[in-house]
């Protein structure tokens, strides 16, 4: 993964779509800045932030996805690898359905993917350093550097869509207590159950990750 450090940029997402529309680079391709003005976040919202957080956005060939990964699973894919990183650091954080992070009852980050050329793009906003009250700050304190790299180490390992599904699902019954967004429709979790592609039914109707 070849990874471009910036000071500051708009949204490390944008920057790198444009990057890859462009035909400039080569991929796979990460892109991380210090700071983040205009950052997007789930459900058109924006994930901006004081720097020294992470901003982080990579992008991956479909070709080099694992063969049993689909790509309404994707989110939920990188986020849990992500969320095994930074337990390696000694964090306790845990993945709301399908890609936000949590510490105890607060969020701390979230990640959203696009398909753009061919590539699956994923953009990653997560608070290591400082907060705004309504949110939580990751409960360790790391190099954000090595935290990247370790992630990217453990993403370049492919484990299959199965591996990180059966772990995920035993930890499903943390989001009882939380709700999802859908068609405009804030939704309880406390009934949902999860479909081995990662989607969850609800009263009877399936509900994908869109982000």
């Amino acid at each position: 993964m070849q990874i471009l450090y910036l000071e500051s940029v708009d949204s490390t997402q944008k920057y790198l779509k444009e990057l890859i529309k462009e035909n400039k680079i080569s991929l796979p391709y990460a892109v991380v800045a210090n700071s983040q003005t205009d950052g997007i976040g789930s459900r058109g919202n924006s994930w901006s932030g004081v720097k020294n957080n992470l901003f982080l956005s990579f992008a991956i060939p479909l070709k080099d996805l694992p063969k049993d990964l689909k790509l309404e699973s994707a989110s939920i894919y990188f986020s849990y690898i992500l969320k095994e990183t930074l337990e390696e650091f000694g964090s306790s954080v845990w993945l709301k359905w399908p890609n936000d992070f949590y510490i105890n009852d607060k969020k701390v980050g979230g990640m959203i993917t696009n398909l753009i050329k061919e590539s699956l793009v994923c953009g990653v906003g997560i608070n290591i350093a400082y907060a705004r009250s309504d949110f939580a700050r990751l409960d360790v304190v790391l190099d954000r550097d090595e935290l990247v790299e370790n992630y990217f180490r453990n993403i370049e390992k492919k484990s299959l869509w199965k591996q990180v599904f059966s772990k995920y699902k035993i930890e499903f019954c943390k989001n009882e207590n939380f709700y999802t967004h859908d068609k405009d429709l804030v939704i309880s979790l406390r009934d949902a159950s999860l479909e081995s592609d990662g989607s969850i039914v609800i009263n009877g109707e399936r509900i994908y990750s869109l982000r």
